[in-house]
């Protein structure tokens, strides 16, 4: 039994270490984008060149970050939706769901957006004065985050 129980232990260790050797990060070209994801940066960042694209793979998961010029980066999640926006300048007002941009634009008049990220179950928003907004999926304010 201990023999067993030994092997079993030494199979798993071997199997998670292969599996975290699935992960891989690669250089892809920007025409070899989905179209999904060409068309959003067409779409919001017209005026933007594309100057890398990295497609991450850790196990069955993958996403793109794209860094685009004017030090902006985007990543799309395995299903090419957008999950994550970073820049140092304002936003282009299209990218921001509609109540959070509604929310930033009464309570903090001075105040842009320069960052955008969808997690599991809510929406985080960071400002130029590197304030981080909680929102829920729905868009209702929850914290500031320190």
């Amino acid at each position: 039994m201990k023999a067993y129980k030994l092997f079993l232990g030494m199979a798993l260790a071997a199997g998670s270490l292969s599996f975290s050797g699935c992960d891989k990060e690669s250089i892809v070209s920007a025409s070899d984008l989905p179209s999904q994801i060409q068309d959003y940066v067409t779409a919001h960042f017209p005026n933007n060149n594309i100057l890398q694209v990295t497609k991450d793979r850790e196990g069955f998961k993958h996403n793109y970050e794209l860094i685009l010029d004017e030090s902006i980066t985007l990543e799309f999640n395995k299903k090419h939706e957008i999950v994550d926006i970073d820049g140092i300048s304002k936003l282009p007002d299209s990218v921001v769901p509609e109540k959070l941009l509604l929310y930033i634009s009464t309570n903090f008049t001075e105040n842009y957006i320069i960052g955008w990220e969808k997690e599991d179950k809510n929406q985080e928003i960071k400002l130029d004065n590197d304030m981080d907004l909680v929102f829920n999926m729905n868009g209702d304010f929850l914290k500031i985050d320190d």
